[in-house]
Formats: structure tokens, C-alpha cells, sequence
């Protein structure tokens, strides 16, 4: 299969680069190699490639900065979306459309998760465009797959585990402060790369969720994570409300991979199993990036 992936070097885009290609001809493109808010570069391409299927990873993530940069958050998030939808649709392409759970407004008591036919809701601006770029999708393409997902975390690039484990590092008497009130499920792109490669030989379109299987917050997921670290450190926890942000994150992001499920095609294990997984296979790697010792 020839498969085109935008925002390539991202943490998903990366992970899913490198796996996809055992099997598949994978094209690669950073944002600098193909800005998908050019639609005239995107139908070019498209053409020229030819793919049998597009993922995008491509997206302008910066949450806060959003709420700023509405502009670049609308032609990222919903017009990128737009250009590439009608591109595959021109070539008779599937795309793999990844989007997130900033769509639902979290305000549901936990441990009660979303499914893929709840009502959504979102509460910033990254979560508003977002959702248009899934309504573009929808009304430009049959055949898609919108694929949400949540706290995602890699070894390519930043992320949160990543600043936990800088911060408890370059200051080992600092006490952190994490927020103790959002709940979700920590996300290994590796292994969502893995679900999107069965997503791959499936007849599914439409809707579907995919995160590990659980739930923990932010604070939980950080002495789990720096436990497994085996570094010293000091977490606090603190609510949403002591910790303001320009943009209003969801109280409640569990996601339920219910159609996955359904079509016995969920592949997700636990975030804890993957944490650990995660720490096992690139701790010393880890500790070099954050300035420690392996």
C-alpha cells in the first residue's frame, strides 16, 4: 500500500513513519515539506503521489496559543483538514483524519467516557476547530476515518511526560505542581501507530476512538511515570482552578474505543502497561534528553 503521512515529524507522524513502512511504501512530510493550508501544494502533491491512503498528523496543537493565533489554529486544524479531504477525494484516497477529545466538553462525571455518537461540545478554540476540521472531512469524503485521540506521548518531540521528567531532573528539590482533577488516558503514539496499521487492512470509516485502555489524571500519570524513571522528585497536586490556562482543558477526557471494540479490532492495552513499556525501552534516552544520567 502507499501511504502518505503529514506532520511527519511529529511524535505520531514519526511513529507511524517508522512502523508503516515495514510493510507499506510510506511517504513522509513535515510541515515545512507540505503545508497543508496550501491547497494548491496539497492537490499538487496528491496528484503527483498518488497515495492509497493519507494520514494526517498535521495539526497546530499549541493549545493556549490558539485561543492567540485563532487564524493559524482555523487554517491549520480546519481548512488543512478541507484541502486534504478534497484531495483524496480527487484520487479516490482514503484519509485517516486524527483529531481529539478538545471536541467534547468534558463536564461528564468520570469514569464515565465518551463514545464515538456522544454530543460534542468543545470549549476552546482549538477544540471549535478541530471539530469543523472533522465536519470538513465528513462532508467532503466517504471515505475517511476520524481517528480521536488523547494525551498523547512519544519519543519524538515534547510532551508531557518529557516536561515532568526535565523539571524533576534539573531541579530534584523543586516540588511540582500538577493538576489532579482532569482525568484521561495517557496515550503511546508507538501504539496508536500499531492501531492505525490494523485500521489499515479494515473496511471501517467513520468515527472511532483510540486510546489506552484506563484512566488517570495528570498528576497520577506523572508519579507513575517518575516512579518508573526510577529519578527523585516531588509532585503537589493542585486543581484546574489553582492552575488557570488561557484555554479551558476538558474535566473528563476517557475516551471509550467502542467501535474498535465492537469490530474486534481494538488493539490498545493499558496506559500503565505502555508507560512501563515506554520507560523500559527508552529510559537511558530519556534521561539524556532531559540533561541526567543513563
Amino acid at each position: 500500500m502507499k501511504i502518505l503521512i503529514t506532520g511527519a515529524r511529529g511524535q505520531l507522524g514519526h511513529d507511524c513513519a517508522r512502523i508503516l513502512a515495514t510493510e507499506n511504501t510510506v511517504y513522509g512530510f513535515g510541515s515545512r515539506a507540505l503545508d497543508i493550508t496550501d491547497e494548491a501544494r496539497v492537490s499538487q502533491l496528491m496528484k503527483r503521489v498518488r497515495p492509497d491512503t493519507v494520514i494526517n498528523c498535521a495539526a497546530y496543537t499549541a493549545v493556549d496559543n490558539c485561543e492567540k493565533e485563532q487564524n493559524l489554529c482555523r487554517r491549520v486544524n480546519t481548512e488543512g483538514a478541507a484541502h486534504l479531504a478534497e484531495a483524496c477525494a480527487a484520487i479516490n484516497a482514503r484519509l485517516i483524519h486524527v483529531s481529539t477529545d478538545y471536541v467534547f466538553d468534558g463536564n461528564r462525571d468520570a469514569p464515565q467516557p465518551y463514545v464515538e455518537t456522544d454530543p460534542v461540545a468543545p470549549l476552546s478554540r482549538y477544540g471549535r476547530c478541530k471539530l469543523a476540521g472533522e465536519e470538513a472531512v465528513r462532508q467532503r469524503l466517504d471515505n475517511h476515518i476520524i481517528l480521536r485521540t488523547a494525551w498523547l506521548y512519544g519519543i519524538s518531540g515534547n510532551n508531557f511526560l518529557k516536561t515532568m521528567l526535565r523539571l524533576a531532573i534539573s531541579d530534584p528539590e523543586r516540588t511540582i505542581r500538577v493538576v489532579h482533577d482532569q482525568v484521561g488516558s495517557l496515550t503511546w503514539t508507538h501504539s496508536l501507530a500499531h492501531q492505525i496499521r490494523v485500521l489499515l487492512d479494515s473496511s471501517l470509516t467513520g468515527t472511532i476512538h483510540a486510546t489506552a485502555e484506563g484512566h488517570t489524571t495528570w498528576y497520577d500519570g506523572a508519579r507513575f511515570f517518575l516512579e518508573a524513571m526510577a529519578v527523585p522528585f516531588s509532585l503537589e497536586p493542585c486543581t484546574t482552578d489553582q492552575y488557570p490556562t488561557p484555554a479551558p482543558r476538558p474535566r473528563n477526557s476517557i475516551l471509550e474505543n467502542r467501535v474498535l471494540k465492537n469490530s474486534r479490532l481494538n488493539r490498545m492495552v493499558s496506559w500503565q502497561e505502555d508507560v512501563q513499556t515506554f520507560v523500559d525501552r527508552y529510559r537511558t534516552k530519556l534521561l539524556a534528553e532531559a540533561g541526567g544520567k543513563g
